[in-house]
């Protein structure tokens, strides 16, 4: 088995790098997670002046395409062309991953907090164990299981204490279709390795991407008149700083954090992600703050970082 793992090549990334190369990695990585934690604040607000998921979701891949594109062109330069297993490959995953995922997540903000949207995404590599373990026969240890069992616990107390406010009938619907939306997207992080390793991450995340964005723009055409695309120019304003700030730039960005840091280090520090939406959430749209979020985001994420450091 190589020693090459996440955790391995973080280490050696942290110890080669200087101090200014570090903290600069480090600056990046924070910066990556607000961004992408910003994603379910702007989408909150559009439905705000009456935009529906499907609209949403087609104009933050239609503006954020060409950035997919020129990444996918960029790190297939020189290199071989796609096999049609490879071809096969990128299609089920943008579909897996990029399109389902956004899709269904988009559908779930239209009834729940964005913090416990956020939440829920944090638990994808418990996701992943699952398909692990029904796919590859690895069985998860006594440690996969205590941090399943604290991270679940802290989303199941957000969850039911949302369930309690006034207004919240889809509470339930909203948490199943960002929890599908989660399976959908550990679906795609299972699958990917055997792509990464013959297509580069650059160039898969590039090309599925693509897909997605192909996906969404067809989905949107197939379900809705063209006269849905004339949204107010709020919805507009948002979706460009969606498909740029909230897309596209913390794709970027993580991406030159973990040149820096490794990509468990880098992983590590975008665990700030929950607490970054829940203080937009509480500043920006207003939502609750109440002990119940606080005990219930400290035990997502002591559960994820239980769920790093088992091996």
């Amino acid at each position: 088995m190589s020693e090459n793992t996440p955790a391995s090549s973080s280490a050696s990334a942290a110890s080669a790098a200087t101090p200014a190369s570090l903290g600069l990695g480090m600056a990046l990585a924070v910066l990556g997670a607000f961004a992408f934690s910003g994603k379910a604040i702007v989408v909150k607000l559009a439905y705000r002046h009456g935009a529906d998921a499907v609209t949403l979701l087609m104009y933050r891949m239609l503006l954020a395409l060409p950035f997919f594109a020129v990444m996918a062109w960029w790190a297939g330069r020189g290199r071989p062309a796609l096999k049609g297993r490879d071809w096969l490959g990128v299609l089920g995953l943008g579909v897996s991953g990029y399109y389902l995922s956004s899709l269904l997540d988009f559908l779930g903000l239209q009834y729940i907090s964005a913090s416990l949207e956020r939440l829920i995404l944090y638990l994808t590599p418990t996701l992943v164990m699952a398909l692990a373990w029904a796919l590859r026969g690895q069985r998860p240890t006594r440690r996969h299981w205590l941090a399943v069992a604290v991270s679940y616990s802290g989303a199941l107390l957000v969850f039911g204490r949302e369930m309690q406010l006034p207004h919240t009938a889809g509470t339930a619907l909203g948490a199943a279709l960002v929890l599908a939306g989660t399976a959908s997207y550990a679906t795609y992080l299972f699958f990917s390795g055997e792509f990464v390793r013959r297509l580069g991450a650059m160039r898969l995340v590039g090309l599925a991407t693509v897909v997605a964005c192909l996906c969404c723009i067809g989905h949107f055409l197939i379900t809705r008149p063209l006269a849905a695309a004339a949204a107010p120019a709020p919805v507009l304003w948002l979706s460009v700083l969606n498909a740029t700030l909230c897309t596209a730039v913390p794709v970027l960005l993580q991406m030159m954090a973990v040149e820096r840091l490794g990509a468990s280090l880098a992983a590590q520090i975008g665990l700030i992600g929950p607490l970054a939406t829940i203080g937009m959430g509480v500043l920006i749209l207003d939502e609750p703050f109440t002990p119940w979020l606080a005990a219930g985001t400290a035990l997502v994420l002591a559960g994820i970082g239980l769920f790093s450091r088992a091996r």
